[in-house]
């Protein structure tokens, strides 16, 4: 399962465009909003019910503007953690940086997009699960037949 945790609900747009792509994989998620500046309490209390169960999951942290969220939430459970902060123009960009730059002890990934996002927990959870596992090979056998037919086409039309 793939728990997608909101640093606000002005970063739902963003974590929609991940559960899009897990629906394309049939991913099981649950989504939730927690502040890790703001609530970092009843975050908490929603990472010790996950922490608690024998389900395997991984955690995508979305928080925009300053990310303490991923850090947060990856000092706090033992599953891999990503981050995936929504885009921003504010101070060019250079928010992502908070992403980036995480504490020592810390192993939180972060990636751009929300497919890569969705991509990354599928295959962590296909380690485990031979059924995800061939969704992913599926995946990327769809993408290596694109990639021939291009080039077919485009040769051929020279």
């Amino acid at each position: 399962m793939v728990i997608i945790i909101l640093g606000s609900k002005s970063d739902l747009n963003w974590g929609n465009e991940i559960i899009k792509h897990l629906e394309n994989f049939h991913v099981s998620y649950k989504i939730h909003i927690a502040s890790a500046h703001k609530s970092p309490q009843f975050l908490i209390s929603i990472l010790e019910k996950y922490e608690l169960s024998s389900q395997p999951v991984v955690y995508i942290c979305v928080a925009g503007r300053s990310n303490a969220l991923g850090g947060l939430v990856d000092g706090q459970v033992t599953a891999p953690v990503i981050n995936c902060p929504p885009r921003s123009n504010d101070y060019a960009g250079l928010d992502i940086l908070s992403s980036l730059r995480v504490p020592s002890g810390i192993g939180s990934a972060t990636v751009l997009e929300p497919d890569q996002a969705a991509l990354i927990a599928l295959k962590i959870l296909a380690l485990a699960n031979q059924k995800l596992r061939n969704k992913v090979s599926q995946y990327q056998k769809k993408l290596k037949e694109i990639i021939n037919k291009s080039n077919q086409k485009i040769n051929n039309s020279r």
